[in-house]
């Protein structure tokens, strides 16, 4: 029993579809085959856009009918003979997405009905891989994965009830597996009253890992246009190394700081059952690519990663007394309920910094929580650097000519904030 992810750029075309197509036909069989897809493209960004519209009461027809037409259109390049029942479902699902967009009520929840919405992506994307593959002769069920992965209502980054969520997926899904493959969406969870949520941007990654460890899968698969886990990203370095295997524990970290190719909460599902992950390119699927598994290296190349739009915000106490504990899980409370994540921190005798992902809105309102206790600056539009098993040259490859406004170094990782 397998699972397999697709995200984003491996169902942007039609193309990319068929692509799909071969893959599974060639390396994942026609049963015992769990198929994760993300939504098409670019298609969240837009949705985002759409439902930000909306939601200001803004006009949303024409960037709507944008979003229809390019699925429209990749469906009729799959489907050219136009009688296919994808273009019905397709049409009823943009009815669907139409009617919440005009009804989303003045003063709503924006996190709550931004699941709402942006969830249509996979969908959309899920139905037409389903149909495709079934036109290209691989027998596969179409399922809802809001009604096996269930949630508490915590809008955009759902947590999972994983003893319901197991129970419900092996009541029904082995069967299935057994005499076709099973099509699903990543993304996406739902609650006890059939509400949509979300489980963090990227999240499909770790709806792939719910099956896979749900099902007792051998193995999970993540198809990429990379060549497998890299040790660094290849738009910002040049020279990147393939990691042929690598453990848990150093993707888990990697993922952590920021690495882009496993969203964080993959691998402890994972790692808990011992289910290896390939990461595999979609582009060359014969070439080797990454296993992650429970492995040990003495020594493993540096990994590189950088996170962009961080905001460094620094704390005093008024009075000029030592930063305390107390201060301190202050602070940590009302991130916590602004759900601002630190990727860095750091303390002086008065002062307290943390480097966390730029939100705009959150920010204000964690000023507006602290400032009668705290005098609060901050500097925006920065870059965290991490470096994972770093050497002496791998520091300087990148502190060289930059402005570093924090810096910090553990036995195995080194970190800049820098402008």
């Amino acid at each position: 029993m397998k699972v397999y992810k697709f995200g984003g750029a491996s169902v942007k075309s039609a193309e990319a579809f068929r692509n799909i197509a071969h893959i599974i036909r060639t390396y994942g069989g026609d049963k015992q085959l769990l198929v994760v897809v993300s939504a098409m493209g670019k298609t969240t960004n837009a949705l985002e856009h759409i439902f930000n519209l909306a939601y200001k009461q803004h006009d949303f027809e024409q960037e709507y009918l944008q979003c229809q037409a390019y699925h429209t259109q990749i469906s009729k390049e799959l489907f050219p003979g136009g009688d296919s029942p994808v273009h019905e479902r397709l049409e009823h699902l943009f009815s669907q997405l139409h009617h919440h967009l005009k009804t989303i009520p003045s003063g709503a929840t924006y996190d709550k009905f931004y699941d709402q919405i942006v969830s249509f992506g996979e969908l959309f994307s899920s139905v037409i891989l389903h149909y495709f593959l079934q036109e290209q002769g691989l027998n596969n069920a179409w399922v809802d994965s809001r009604k096996y992965i269930q949630t508490d209502n915590t809008w955009r980054e759902g947590k999972v009830d994983w003893n319901w969520t197991e129970r419900t997926i092996k009541r029904d899904l082995p069967e299935i597996l057994q005499d076709q493959l099973v099509v699903t969406q990543g993304f996406l969870g739902g609650t006890n009253n059939g509400l949509t949520t979300t489980l963090g941007r990227e999240g499909s990654d770790f709806s792939a890992a719910i099956f896979a460890y749900c099902l007792g899968a051998d193995a999970m698969y993540i198809w990429k246009d990379v060549a497998g886990l890299l040790n660094a990203d290849p738009k910002y370095f040049k020279d990147t190394v393939r990691y042929p295997e690598i453990s848990y524990q150093e993707t888990v970290e990697m993922a952590y700081y920021g690495a882009s190719v496993i969203h964080p909460k993959t691998i402890k599902p994972l790692a808990n059952k011992l289910i290896p992950l390939y990461v595999k390119s979609f582009l060359d699927p014969g070439a080797e690519g990454t296993k992650i598994c429970d492995c040990r290296f003495e020594v493993i190349s540096p990994a590189y990663i950088i996170k962009e739009n961080q905001c460094l915000i620094s704390f005093s106490v008024k009075d000029f007394t030592f930063i305390s504990e107390k201060n301190m899980g202050t602070i940590f409370n009302a991130l916590s309920e602004l759900r601002l994540k630190i990727n860095l921190m750091q303390n002086s005798a008065i002062s307290f910094s943390i480097c966390t992902d730029y939100n705009q809105e959150r920010l204000q309102r964690l000023v507006q929580t602290l400032q009668d206790q705290f005098v609060i600056h901050y500097n925006t539009s920065l870059h965290l650097f991490t470096i994972k098993n770093y050497s002496a040259d791998s520091i300087n490859k990148i502190t060289t000519d930059k402005e570093i406004l924090l810096e910090q170094r553990t036995r195995t990782t080194f970190q800049i904030v820098s402008r």
